[in-house]
């Protein structure tokens, strides 16, 4: 093995993924290894695109979103690939605000109904 590749482990431990999910990556198509008889091998390329797909995935994106941006690269180059992210992301970042806002309401109600139940008992409880 070359020090540019790595084997099917050293990506699962590279990236701290279970096998399951680098299996899972190569079903969908998000990843093509090197294959040697039944070892897979894993080179800069696929390296590249592990970490834009863990990315993606932190900042919630589908996997079919991922997929398909990871595709325009290959039919269209670097441009409308990052014309695209810049319209996802914006999607994305608009989708995250929403999240925000209804986590804060469920939180203030919770911290309401909490203070409510904290006074009937007449306890003295700090609040977070």
């Amino acid at each position: 093995m070359t020090e540019d590749r790595l084997s099917f482990k050293e990506m699962c431990a590279a990236f701290d993924v279970t096998p399951r999910t680098l299996r899972y990556y190569e079903y969908i198509e998000l990843l093509k290894p090197d294959r040697e008889g039944r070892s897979r091998f894993y080179g800069p390329r696929e390296r590249a695109r592990m970490k834009l797909i863990l990315r993606g995935r932190k900042f919630g994106f589908q996997l079919e979103d991922i997929r398909q941006w990871l595709l325009i690269y290959e039919k269209e180059g670097t441009e409308a690939q990052m014309r695209t992210w810049v319209e996802m992301a914006d999607g994305q970042l608009k989708e995250l605000a929403e999240q925000r806002a209804q986590l804060d309401e469920a939180m203030q109600e919770l911290q309401d109904l909490r203070d409510s139940v904290a006074d009937e008992l007449g306890v003295k409880v700090e609040s977070g």
